[in-house]
């Protein structure tokens, strides 16, 4: 069992950074600036495809890539545009190529309504986790059925669970469309997965955090570690796990511990 001064703080942690104040200098800043669905999604796939590093260098890289869509991304990839000299860490223009790519094929092409059945690929009602879902999605994005001569280097951008890793980017993602609540921070646009199914969002400051309060014990962030972590927060909340999120990131990143 979790101990009670631990549930506390969690608790309290969730309340405190589960608010809109937390936004602003969040790369989830970066969709709350549209209002159309399908401009939440690509901006949301993006924004968290280029999460990684600094936070406020995240979210300029995200503004300039905004921009170079027209501040309209849907529009842009129903228009089969094309973005150049872009460059984040090690995401480059070539990458970019091909997301756009795949984007335009499941909006345009396959005339999807939204990007929500991505991540339809294997996924079924009744799969305890998101598992599933990610790899299909993973096989999706790179079917060479579709995708003749796709970039190899772009696989480092896009993680499944059968390659082992924890899927942050992700699952944050994820968290983003699906989880909904009255703060107004994630944005529920999506009814398929639902919210217990969602994996923690794991990363260095996250696995930190919940080894030194005893969530867990291991020091790897791969796929099975988060699922072992979002098990256990499910003690505490299990329709809604991982809106510990808040909780454990902000304590790690926030170095509030």
């Amino acid at each position: 069992m979790i101990p009670k001064n631990i549930i506390q703080l969690l608790n309290k942690k969730v309340e405190q950074y589960n608010h809109i104040d937390f936004i602003e200098n969040d790369p989830i800043s970066i969709p709350h600036q549209f209002t159309k669905k399908q401009d939440i999604e690509i901006a949301a796939f993006f924004a968290a495809t280029l999460a990684w590093g600094n936070r406020k260098f995240i979210i300029t890289s995200c503004k300039k890539l905004m921009e170079l869509m027209g501040n309209s991304p849907y529009d842009f990839i129903m228009n089969g545009g094309i973005a150049k000299y872009f460059v984040h860490r090690t995401f480059n223009e070539t990458d970019l190529q091909h997301f756009i790519q795949f984007l335009h094929y499941h909006y345009a092409i396959k005339k999807e309504e939204s990007l929500e059945t991505a991540f339809n690929k294997g996924f079924q009602a009744n799969d305890k986790n998101v598992e599933n879902a990610l790899n299909g999605f993973y096989h999706y994005f790179f079917d060479d059925n579709i995708f003749k001569n796709y970039p190899i280097r772009t696989h480092k951008h896009i993680a499944a669970p059968f390659k082992k890793s924890a899927c942050k980017r992700l699952n944050m993602f994820l968290r983003w469309l699906v989880r909904k609540d009255k703060n107004g921070v994630d944005f529920g646009l999506w009814k398929i997965i639902k919210p217990h199914q969602l994996i923690m969002p794991m990363d260095v400051h996250v696995i930190n955090v919940a080894q030194h309060l005893g969530l867990i014990e291991t020091n790897k962030t791969n796929w099975q570690a988060a699922v072992e972590l979002t098990n256990k927060l499910k003690q505490l909340d299990k329709i809604d796990p991982v809106k510990y999120d808040y909780a454990l990131f902000s304590l790690g990143a926030m170095k509030d511990i």
